[in-house]
């Protein structure tokens, strides 16, 4: 019986550990400190033990970029770009539904609410978009704009381009 029970328990806890690791389903912008959960400068092994080994690999792009979406070519989700196997940067892909920063700021509110929380930002212009940036000591929180409205978060390094 104590067998049975033990090898249960063992079972339980190797399920649970993959079921736990996966792209938030509502991600929280820590201006400065994290996005989904990912913070700058951790290893690459820290992001696949916090979302998971499911994710999409850009190619062409520059830096190595990891996508992680909520389903197979989903267009939603959280991309994380890696430098010498650590994170350089992270931003949200499109509009993921039901995130938003500390302060209650949620994807798709008007600009003026940005600014309202952040405080004035300088803005950056992007093609197609603008960017609000927040500088910190060590990073660059981006607040993506498009047509007047939230569109994306990002955290990068500091005095990185935020067009992406």
């Amino acid at each position: 019986m104590r067998r049975s029970l033990a090898g249960a328990a063992v079972a339980a806890l190797l399920l649970a550990a993959p079921a736990a690791a996966a792209l938030p389903r509502a991600g929280v912008l820590l201006p400065g400190r994290s996005l989904g959960g990912i913070r700058l400068g951790e290893p690459a092994a820290a992001v696949t033990s916090a979302l998971g080994t499911f994710h999409g690999i850009c190619r062409g792009c520059a830096t190595t970029t990891w996508y992680f979406t909520y389903k197979p070519f989903h267009r939603q989700g959280l991309a994380v770009e890696l430098t010498r196997g650590r994170v350089s940067a992270v931003y949200t892909l499109w509009q993921p539904l039901a995130w938003h920063a500390a302060k209650g700021l949620q994807l798709g509110a008007y600009e003026a609410q940005v600014t309202q929380v952040a405080g004035t930002l300088p803005i950056f212009s992007c093609p197609g978009y603008t960017v609000l940036v927040l500088d910190t000591r060590l990073s660059r929180t981006a607040y993506y704009i498009d047509d007047g409205r939230l569109w994306g978060f990002g955290l990068l390094q500091r005095g990185e381009d935020p067009c992406r």
